[in-house]
């Protein structure tokens, strides 16, 4: 039954035959996707990459060929070689691209058998995703896996057509580098030629593609695999994929006009939608203060309402305290919902499971305020309250009260909660926009420092430069936090239907400024000479200003196909819990490696 390749040679993909091969003989090749009997005539539908076309084997004309084909199971690999005919009047497939023809099979080979599949191929039977990923190769043969890895396909070519045409150059960087601190945790490869010295996975080429822009290369890109070993989420990946480039001589609005036209030519091209650019911007502050969080989805309402200074003298115990020690209050008008206690009920379980107390809340009704709290406000609160959040009958008032943080934290995912729960998010929308003018530092208190928000290489606003050496050199704590926090950084992300798809900024070229904001990160001189100092070195040779950007290439494709995990545009992910399930990688390795690498594992 089994059969080398032999004289055959494939002629066309199944998938691509059509009316205009009416007449001719073709070799096809693909996996048997079902088969079915019809006294004396078999149909096979026979699949390939680019789809399937339907076999007909006639037991009077092709008695052999017969023979073979009832003999055939699921995802047998064979050859077929016959003639394409007309499909009879009556039994053509207009959902198939090949639906108005067949072939008449005049032989078959047998390349290969197969045993019974784990899963069918099938898309609509439902498969778990372990299962899924230990046969990685079986589930890429279904039609929307295939045609999602496609899809990511036709993005690089267009990617790379894009930034020729635009100029850039395409480099790559290493891969085996230096571990250096900030970011996530590194993915660490040992030195067998250097006992007890490391090499570490870039989390980026950042460091690379600066000391690119001082090497003359004006306009650098590349589509690179970048490593971080941390907690893993529906779309995060310890390895994932980056559209990365760089610019010399320019400030944020080229840098942000190159990655607007890139996205709207993918968006054009394949999806065949008009992104109106320029993308719109708001201010990190506006984000925090309207959505609680600086990537919103802004395809639904419910925005954040300020009420601190409603009860800034509020005799409602609980506000009071919280604005006493500088915390704030805020509100979500959940307008026309209606909730019933046990939908409010739930909402309380959902936020006590973010950090919150609980979840103070007002029922507006007809004649009257139904609500625990009511009782404590004052008649002018309450008048202000309403007014501010345009409270009519039938709406929901779900507080917040706590640090700020806090608040947004609560508020920000109860608003996008509440938007999936109850639908509330217009689908078929796309919302593109950019958040600008983002602190350059914030204060971290469990590790008592500075912490850059995007990276320490990100150039301050020029007007605020003078704050960061002010506050370098005052001793005044608090006047200190004050004055960092206010300073901006020159950073941009792009954000699609809440969530980041990229981000970039002007980066610091000058090597006094590096070394402000070294040192208010608490990063000594000699600690940043020994983690950076071959751009600290590279700076002092003529660096000229420059700046750049990376899309997240898998989430970009994962939310331009309407996917809810990464792994789905991935062809061998890995789980959640960082594990391969077809290769069961991790694993150990023989003792004999560990001893050539120096190292020894400690239970």
């Amino acid at each position: 039954m089994l059969t080398n390749l032999g004289n055959f040679r494939r002629s066309k993909y199944c998938g691509e035959v059509s009316l205009e091969d009416v007449g001719k003989e073709l070799n096809l090749a693909g996996w048997v996707h079902r088969k079915r009997h019809h006294g004396g005539v078999i149909f096979i539908d026979l699949r390939d990459r680019e789809g399937i076309v339907q076999v007909v084997v006639e037991e009077k004309s092709s008695p052999r060929a017969y023979e073979i084909a009832d003999r055939l199971k699921p995802e047998f690999v064979v050859g077929v070689r016959g003639k394409v005919r007309r499909r009879p009047e009556g039994t053509e497939n207009p959902k198939l691209k090949t639906g108005y023809v067949e072939v008449v099979a005049e032989e078959i080979l047998v390349f290969n058998i197969s045993d019974v599949l784990p899963f069918p191929v099938e898309e609509e039977t439902p498969v778990s995703e372990e299962i899924k990923l230990r046969y990685r190769y079986i589930d890429l043969r279904r039609e929307s896996m295939k045609n999602n890895l496609i899809f990511r396909h036709k993005v690089y070519q267009i990617t790379r057509n894009f930034f020729t045409d635009e100029g850039f150059i395409e480099i790559e960087t290493p891969f085996l580098t230096k571990s250096t601190p900030e970011g996530a945790r590194d993915f660490l490869v040992p030195s067998r030629l250097h006992p007890g010295k490391f090499y570490a996975l870039p989390q980026s080429p950042q460091l690379f593609k600066q000391i690119l822009m001082v090497a003359g290369f004006d306009k650098y890109f590349q589509i690179v695999r970048c490593f971080r070993d941390e907690d893993l989420r529906a779309d995060r990946q310890p390895e994932f994929t980056q559209i990365d480039f760089e610019m010399s001589f320019v400030r944020e609005e080229d840098v942000m006009d190159v990655a607007e036209r890139l996205i709207a030519k993918l968006f054009k091209e394949l999806l065949g939608v008009e992104l109106k650019t320029p993308f719109e911007r708001i201010s990190y502050h506006e984000a925090m203060e309207r959505f609680g969080t600086d990537k919103p989805d802004r395809r639904f309402g419910l925005e954040l309402i300020e009420l601190t200074d409603i009860f800034k003298d509020t005799e409602f115990k609980v506000f009071k305290a919280v604005i006493e020690k500088g915390g704030i209050v805020k509100a979500i008008n959940f307008k026309g919902s209606n909730l019933s206690r046990k939908e409010i009920d739930e909402l309380t379980k959902y936020v006590q499971g973010l950090g919150a107390k609980g979840l103070a809340w007002i029922k507006v009704e007809k004649d009257k305020l139904t609500s625990p709290i009511v009782k404590f406000f004052s008649e002018e609160e309450t008048r202000k309250l309403l007014e501010r959040t345009k409270a009519e009958p039938g709406d929901v008032i779900l507080f917040s009260a706590d640090k700020k943080e806090m608040v947004y934290k609560i508020l920000g995912n109860l608003r996008l909660h509440l938007g999936k729960k109850y639908k509330l998010i217009e689908e078929g929308k796309w919302d593109v926009f950019w958040v600008v003018d983002f602190p350059l530092m914030e204060w971290d208190k469990e590790e008592g420092r500075f912490v850059s928000l995007h990276h320490p290489f990100t150039m301050p606003r020029e007007e605020d430069i003078p704050k960061l050496r002010e506050a370098l050199e005052t001793e005044d704590f608090e006047k200190k936090k004050e004055l960092v926090h206010s300073v901006r950084a020159r950073a941009y992300d792009m954000v699609l239907n809440g969530e980041e798809i990229g981000g970039g900024s002007i980066r610091i070229h000058r090597e006094d400024i590096q070394e402000v904001v070294f040192k208010l990160l608490g990063i000594s001189r000699e600690e940043a000479k020994e983690k950076f100092g071959f751009l600290l070195e590279a700076l002092r040779y003529g660096a000229p200003p420059h700046g750049g950007f990376a899309f997240g290439l898998d989430r970009v494709v994962a939310l331009m196909l309407g996917l809810d995990s990464i792994r789905d545009v991935i062809a061998f992910p890995k789980t959640q819990k960082g594990i391969c399930p077809l290769t069961g990688a991790p694993d150990y390795v023989d003792p004999k490696q560990l001893k050539e690498l120096h190292i020894k594992v400690v239970e």
